[in-house]
């Protein structure tokens, strides 16, 4: 048998055929799918290019989900004008699913431009930079360690030995429950790497899952360390699309998907799915649709508000539903994007992850990627900065309850802020602001320290219904929007074999840590 070549520049990375079957549908066969995120358009794309009839309905104007972006104040009347979105998202190059997904539409990522660094500060000005790092481990450990202002050599002795060697020592899907029961923080506490090291190499991550890490699973920690940092030789490396979101990615793969005979209908909520003869109806507010079965790839809460309407008629979905019932949404976030009167000092970070700036989480110079942002910033003289306070939770800090959105004061939020971007950048104190758009939000997925086999997967008790979406448990270390694409593919490959329909073969990362790969120790076969 003929190995597949990876997709990426990881030798070890790991290939998961799809079941066999024909290239194509036999008979005609109708999914709908509900939601355009990245997990919706997964779905979609690789069932449509099999010949399955596609109806894909989403809430919103636009597709991309919570990686959506859309047109603000002039740009609303057709001009050239602004654009918001939910805050920034790094494509990282072992997100070879989410890739595959984009290359439909763009085969050389030429619209994915690289960022050079990843830089991380805390409060008192060090910075940790990953830009020079080997990419494969363990020297990219060796030498982030060596580097780094925020882990002093003089720290190794304080390190707790065996907690560290789990970073290392991964094997999945074994390592999910190994961390059943224990929170984020916890395992950090155990672990008692330097305080700073803590914040900026290993809080980051568990903040970038819109969780306190008390409330944040260490499985799921560890799982992104591994994906990203022990267990990849893709290393921190990430890329950008070079516009804004809609323009670049989403709107073009619609187009894809309608030029193989899907039906794509934007701004169409659904109200209700539930079985009907054979089949599936899925009702929205001018109707319904009917068809073989259903794709929900809604976020969480919607995702439970559809299917925890569905009948508990026997001890298999009592079961299913009471897993459904326990999930829970991360606290809100909120994302400031404001157009400055005057520009970013151009030695600035384009983009830089903070720790210790109060509710600031990072700092994004958007005229540096986005060419509509750049077109602004050549036209007026200013930056387009956005500014994303991952976890802005008023239980856990009252100065910002109010009567706003998620209980937030909206305008207590804004002020802190800007706060922490004038401290982080001082020249942006004197700026003026010339328009502003500010988004709060909580529709994003907790992934609490409850057991990882209670968390719900792509399969479901009633036959014809398959669910897609980054809070869905998967054996693989993946993550956020790689987690999205992959569960979108996986929810297609599950309904494409019972039609008898070969899927999509999907690559992850190495799913066994270093110390597993060391001679004698033998490795898992692909």
């Amino acid at each position: 048998m003929v190995r597949r070549i990876p997709p990426g520049r990881d030798r070890h990375a790991v290939l998961h055929a799809a079941a066999p079957g024909t290239a194509k549908l036999q008979e005609p066969r109708h999914v709908v799918v509900v939601g355009g995120g990245i997990a919706g358009l997964g779905a979609a794309v690789v069932l449509a290019e099999r010949g399955v009839r596609v109806t894909l309905l989403e809430a919103c104007e636009q597709l991309g989900g919570r990686v959506r972006s859309w047109p603000v104040g002039d740009a609303e009347a057709g001009g050239a004008g602004r654009t918001m979105s939910r805050g920034f998202h790094a494509f990282f190059r072992q997100y070879y699913t989410l890739r595959s997904l984009l290359r439909r539409v763009d085969p050389t990522l030429a619209h994915l431009v690289p960022v050079p660094d990843y830089p991380l500060r805390r409060g008192d000005g060090l910075t940790d930079s990953f830009a020079a790092l080997p990419t494969t481990p363990p020297f990219n450990l060796l030498a982030f360690v060596l580097r780094s202002p925020t882990f002093p050599v003089s720290a190794l002795p304080s390190v707790h030995v065996p907690s560290a060697l789990e970073l290392v020592a991964t094997d999945y899907p074994a390592s999910h429950e190994r961390y059943d029961g224990e929170s984020a923080q916890a395992f950090l506490d155990r672990l008692n790497f330097p305080e700073g090291a803590r914040h900026l190499a290993l809080e980051v991550f568990a903040r970038s899952f819109f969780a306190h890490p008390s409330e944040f699973g260490a499985g799921e920690l560890v799982g992104m360390f591994h994906a990203y940092f022990t267990g990849s030789s893709e290393g921190l490396m990430f890329d950008v699309p070079d516009d804004d979101y809609d323009t670049v990615l989403w709107a073009p793969l619609g187009r894809y998907l309608e030029g193989l005979g899907a039906d794509v209908r934007l701004g169409t909520a659904v109200k209700g799915v539930r079985p009907e003869g054979d089949g599936w109806r899925v009702d929205v507010a001018d109707g319904s649709v009917t068809a073989d079965a259903v794709v929900v790839a809604t976020d969480p809460r919607a995702t439970r508000a559809l299917v925890g309407a569905l009948p508990a008629d026997d001890d298999e979905r009592v079961a299913w539903q009471r897993r459904v019932a326990e999930g829970r949404n991360a606290p809100p976030f909120g994302v400031l994007r404001v157009w400055l009167d005057g520009r970013v000092a151009p030695e600035r970070e384009a983009f830089l992850g903070t720790s210790g700036y109060d509710l600031l989480d990072n700092v994004t110079v958007l005229e540096r990627f986005e060419a509509g942002a750049s077109r602004w910033t050549a036209e007026h003289g200013g930056s387009v900065v956005e500014l994303h306070a991952y976890a802005a939770d008023p239980s856990r800090d009252p100065d910002l309850a109010g009567d706003g959105p998620h209980g937030i004061d909206v305008e207590r939020l804004r002020s802190r802020l800007l706060a922490g971007l004038h401290d982080v950048y001082p020249e942006t104190r004197d700026l003026v602001v010339r328009h502003e758009e500010l988004l709060v939000e909580d529709d994003c997925g907790l992934v609490g320290t409850g057991p990882w086999r209670d968390r719900l997967t792509v399969q479901t008790p009633y036959p014809g219904l398959v669910l897609a979406g980054d809070g869905l448990r998967v054996d693989w270390p993946i993550a956020l929007m790689e987690r999205a694409a992959t569960t979108g593919v996986l929810a297609a490959n599950r309904l494409l074999e019972g039609w008898g329909v070969r899927g999509e073969d999907v690559w992850t990362v190495p799913l066994q840590g270093l110390v597993h790969r060391l001679p004698g120790r033998g490795r898992r076969p692909s």
